[in-house]
């Protein structure tokens, strides 16, 4: 069984799912780290959050929702930051931590976009009701 929760700190082992992400050529958990630790990014505007899944007390999985930067609307968020360990995948984890991300986003914003780069992702966004977006700054959007 997994948990999903709301986190307002980085996790201890953000650090081992990184290296996992990053060994995979996912560069956005390190860009998660290197951002908070900059403070330019901690989730903490209105609207945003960060939730982190953990199994037995484990970190196998994050995501995060923010105010997008590239609509003016100030109705637009933007989901970041996805990951969910390998040994985890296929478990609805993924499915389940967009879910909660979408159900906090629809007490602030009106639709939510995001930009993914693999097959495999823009497939699993569509499945989730995502539609896919010729722009610039986004490849998928969900109105909300």
């Amino acid at each position: 069984m997994f948990i999903i929760s709301r986190s307002t700190v980085l996790p201890r082992q953000i650090a081992d799912l990184g290296r996992e992400a990053s060994a995979q050529g996912f560069n956005f958990v390190g860009r998660l780290i290197d951002e908070w630790q900059a403070g330019s990014n901690r989730f903490d505007k209105p609207g945003e959050c960060l939730l982190v899944v953990t199994h037995n007390g484990t970190l196998i999985g994050i995501g995060g929702l923010n105010v997008d930067p590239y609509a003016t609307d100030g109705f637009t968020a933007r989901l970041r930051r996805l990951y969910v360990a390998n040994a985890f995948r296929r478990r609805g984890i993924g499915e389940a931590l967009v879910s909660e991300l979408l159900q906090n986003a629809s007490l602030h914003f009106r639709q939510v976009r995001l930009s993914t780069d693999t097959e495999s992702a823009a497939a699993f966004y569509s499945r989730l009701g995502f539609s896919a977006v010729e722009d610039e700054t986004a490849t998928h959007v969900k109105a909300l």
